[in-house]
């Protein structure tokens, strides 16, 4: 591969990535072999790769031993390792070691690192220290990707600190997930950085064609887990230089995204999940979060079913 193709074909990660629910038994701890179900059916119906134990999969609601379970189960069960990204950023140092480590053992490509989210508006030289004795404690072998969530962490990632990051971790410091929804923010660290291989993916599923065309790697994203379908023809559009099916898969994503957020997210997945699968099992989440209201679920998913979504949807 030469510096003149696409990031989508360089990249680790490069395509659509779906940000994957952690489904729960009665007593609220992962239901691995139902999650490893739900990431086959992803990698069948057009993900690329998956994201675990971010946001979406709850992951700041388990424990450590219980995220290096679902990850063990989940390649015990036969989900490729080369096609995971665990999410493994924690407040304590040790904790993303641990959690790194691990993934760096069963054979993930890279890991999705949140910065160290508890103390606010530490300076760039804190964060450099701080992922830098990450780096250095896990050792190599695995490949660093940055979330900058700066809604939900409060703790942004600045171009400055990345480039300081690249500068002192070539080849492990890899790429970026943003979810800000700020997309001049996406476009300046592709600008910035994507000449130095640093791959950039969008947590917002409406940027996905705008973001390829950019110079972009894909999108990792929550409404991968019911939209994946129509994620996944933009990109066979924009391999193809179909602009115009291009931008009607784009329109249905962008509608299905919308229609997602219109209640609470990780809720309204578990619903739209639960009814693809008969499985009502989709609906336990882990307090604080709370199950969909019951007299939106009608509304909801009659909205999500009128996106157009069951045009594009593979089969299941």
């Amino acid at each position: 591969m030469t510096t003149t193709e696409p990031m989508l074909e360089r990249a680790l990660y490069g395509g659509v990535n779906a940000a994957v629910l952690t489904p729960m038994g009665p007593d609220l701890a992962p239901d691995v072999p139902l999650m490893a179900s739900h990431c086959r059916w992803l990698l069948e119906n057009g993900c690329d790769g998956l994201g675990i134990l971010g946001t979406t999969g709850e992951a700041t609601s388990f424990s450590v031993a219980e995220r290096i379970a679902v990850m063990e189960g989940l390649v015990a069960a036969g989900i490729p390792a080369e096609k995971l990204m665990p999410g493994t950023g924690c407040a304590a140092l040790t904790d993303s070691v641990e959690l790194t480590k691990a993934a760096k053992r069963l054979g993930c490509p890279g890991v999705l690192m949140l910065p160290p989210f508890y103390y606010k508006n530490p300076s760039d030289d804190g964060l450099f220290a701080w992922f830098s004795e990450v780096i250095n404690r896990v050792g190599g072998g695995v490949k660093v990707y940055l979330y900058h969530f700066p809604q939900q962490s409060a703790v942004p990632f600045s171009l400055e600190l990345i480039g300081r990051l690249l500068a002192a971790f070539p080849g492990v410091i890899k790429g970026v997930k943003d979810s800000s929804g700020d997309y001049g923010n996406m476009k300046a660290m592709i600008d910035a950085f994507a000449a130095q291989g640093f791959e950039v993916y969008s947590g917002s599923d409406e940027f996905l064609s705008r973001i390829l065309h950019d110079g972009g790697a894909g999108s990792i994203t929550a409404a991968a887990n019911v939209n994946c379908a129509a994620a996944a023809a933009v990109v066979r559009a924009f391999r193809a230089g179909d602009r115009a099916a291009e931008e009607a898969a784009q329109a249905v994503l962008t509608a299905t995204r919308r229609i997602a957020t219109s209640v609470p997210l990780i809720a309204g997945l578990r619903e739209i999940v639960a009814r693809r699968t008969g499985n009502p099992a989709w609906r336990r989440i882990r307090p604080p979060n709370l199950p969909l209201a019951a007299e939106k679920v009608g509304p909801f998913l009659a909205a999500f079913d009128a996106t157009g979504i069951g045009g594009l949807a593979h089969a299941a």
